[in-house]
């Protein structure tokens, strides 16, 4: 069975270009060099389902014709990954029922505060959601039908899961891990990790330590994202091994479930 990943973002958490900045890559006129807040989107045996929903979430779906969300999965309940949620309101509105969403007990429980509204007992005209927690730090669960893996690392004081679908896998904002990662990224082609600059950074990986963890895993492909405006696209990727590059918003991945 194949799915499809679309990168609905490649950007940081302040997005590229960069709010008053007139840089190079903040005034490029490559669309290459336009990064909407990370987040993707994964279509597999008529399912549609999103990884992250940033506050460029409005943007990204209509963008790119986002008509049916059947799930959620939530990496971790930073700003840049959480921000949109309210507007998939329209979508629990449409189907009549919660939005099934898979993430750990502490994204539940920060959930629970910044958008306490969603939680409120009785008839509500707030997105709805089916909140399915992570059983533990890692391991396996079915969600939508599908069986998805799942693994935690840290970045700062925050817990952070990577998913992963098949040959397909997902680690955005990891900066602090164990070697027991790698075990669950065995056999994974088509990996999406996160790099936001060339310096090293104490919450994300920088371009070459993305390239030496993606060199451990062995993927056919790993595509970097979560971009800070200071990576080019063309003068980045014109370093970097074939096996690893740069991603950009709008690019599609193909890959098998198992």
């Amino acid at each position: 069975m194949r799915g499809i990943f679309l990168f609905l973002g490649t950007g940081s958490s302040t997005g590229v270009p960069v709010i008053g900045c007139k840089c190079s890559v903040c005034s490029s006129p490559s669309l290459k060099n336009r990064r909407l807040r990370s987040a993707g989107w994964i279509q597999v045996d008529g399912r549609s389902f999103l990884i992250d929903v940033g506050p460029d979430f409005r943007q990204q779906a209509l963008t790119y014709g986002i008509d049916q969300v059947d799930g959620l999965l939530l990496t971790h309940t930073h700003y840049d990954h959480i921000a949109g949620i309210d507007d998939l309101r329209i979508f629990s509105v449409r189907s009549k029922k919660p939005i099934p969403c898979l993430l750990s007990y502490e994204s539940y429980e920060d959930l629970k505060l910044r958008y306490f509204y969603f939680f409120k007992e009785g008839k509500s005209m707030t997105a709805q959601f089916a909140c399915q927690q992570l059983p533990a730090n890692e391991g396996q669960v079915s969600f939508l039908d599908l069986p998805i893996r799942y693994f935690s690392y840290s970045q700062g004081d925050m817990k952070v899961i990577g998913y992963r679908l098949g040959d397909f896998a997902y680690v955005s904002d990891i900066r602090d891990f164990s070697s027991a990662v790698f075990s669950h990224l065995e056999g994974v082609n088509h990996l999406v990790l996160s790099a936001l600059r060339q310096e090293s950074n104490p919450l994300h990986l920088s371009v070459g330590e993305a390239v030496d963890f993606a060199k451990r895993v062995g993927a056919k492909k790993t595509w970097l994202t979560h971009m800070s405006h200071s990576l080019d696209y063309e003068e980045t990727n014109s370093h970097l091994p074939v096996e690893v590059q740069l991603a950009y918003d709008g690019q599609t991945i193909e890959f098998e479930m198992d």
